[in-house]
């Protein structure tokens, strides 16, 4: 049966992330589906 590449590989709903009292990501949504190539672009320290 040949692989599909329409089928979601990792999905995140409503995603915190806090370091104490700072809040680095708040209320995030993302979708990523097979097959894809998906980067997270940002400064250091900016919560990646």
């Amino acid at each position: 049966m040949p692989e599909t590449t329409s089928g979601v590989a990792l999905r995140l709903r409503n995603l915190r992330k806090a370091y104490k009292d700072v809040v680095a990501v708040n209320g995030l949504d993302l979708e990523v589906r097979s097959g894809e190539c998906f980067g997270l672009l940002g400064p250091n320290g900016a919560g990646k």
